[in-house]
């Protein structure tokens, strides 16, 4: 069986070799203000928290039904009488509706509801007769949405709501034992990694479970169309890519490929994880030429 290969393994090999070079005589303010910067001032921009999209709202299905005020049953008054015993209060049931029949021995009674919370929901009284001589009974009272009902949508996990810096101190987020994004140590190693005995040490052996192949390419994907990837206005600008620059740290392990760490301190990118084709203007070798 083929070896599944992770997203992103391949660099670009082509590298802009582009130099800052001054088209006019350079101010020697400003030559002391890019040669030398002062760290102390550098401000790292602040983590900004992504706006929770909730996901397409779902709600139960509504009940539509065509008005139908004949009393099919003569059971009127011991419908309404029975959904004010289920509601507890007389003023919580409101004007007769509908009645709705699709056997012949039984039909459902609606009325308005008026339950604080309840706007466009109806008290739905089911009755039944055993022959045309016998007395209607009460078979169940519940309450059913109408067409124009107010709902709440369907209740969203959390572990779907929750975002990058909702994450505080002192709070756990569990992890779901069958969580796709991490598999076990040793069926991970034979047929995702090709590793020497050192790298199977630095992989994790020691942890009951590492990441999958399908928790590596959804973090590639995530880091390589983020704000740290080739397509962040900064990398549009900047004259080199990350993968050549002095300050650049390549990580280990299978994104090591594509990905490394920032240490430049006055790149807004300083510990960050970046891509290779990622880039700033801080890049090492950014350099004024002397005339």
């Amino acid at each position: 069986m083929a070896k599944k290969k992770s997203l992103f393994k391949k660099l670009r090999k082509n590298e802009s070799s582009l130099v800052a070079e001054p088209e006019a005589p350079v101010d020697e303010a400003l030559l002391d203000a890019i040669t030398q910067p002062k760290v102390e001032e550098v401000v790292k921009p602040a983590i900004v928290r992504k706006p929770y999209i909730a996901p397409p709202k779902t709600y139960p299905a509504k009940v539509d039904v065509q008005v139908n005020k004949t009393d099919l049953f003569g059971a009127l008054n011991k419908a309404k009488q029975a959904a004010i015993e289920d509601s507890g209060k007389s003023e919580y049931v409101g004007e007769f509706y509908s009645v709705d029949s699709d056997e012949e021995r039984i039909a459902t009674y609606l009325f308005q509801a008026k339950l604080p919370g309840y706007v466009g929901w109806m008290w739905a009284v089911t009755v039944a007769k055993i022959d045309d001589q016998s007395e209607a009974t009460i078979c169940d009272v519940v309450l059913l949405p109408g067409n124009k009902a107010l709902l709440a949508p369907n209740w969203v996990p959390y572990s779907q709501r929750i975002q990058p810096g909702d994450l505080g101190i002192g709070d756990v987020v569990p992890t779901e034992a069958d969580d796709e994004r991490l598999t076990q140590t040793y069926a991970a190693l034979p047929g995702e990694e090709e590793l020497d005995n050192t790298q199977i040490f630095e992989f994790g052996l020691t942890r009951a479970r590492v990441i999958s192949i399908i928790g590596r390419d959804l973090a590639s994907k995530r880091w390589y169309d983020g704000d740290r990837g080739p397509r962040a206005p900064i990398a549009q600008a900047a004259p080199k890519p990350c993968s050549s620059c002095g300050f650049f740290i390549p990580i280990a392990g299978s994104l090591g490929g594509a990905f490394g760490v920032c240490s430049n301190a006055i790149s807004p990118e300083d510990a960050r994880v970046v891509s290779f084709d990622h880039g700033c203007g801080a890049h090492s070798e950014a350099l004024i030429k002397a005339e």
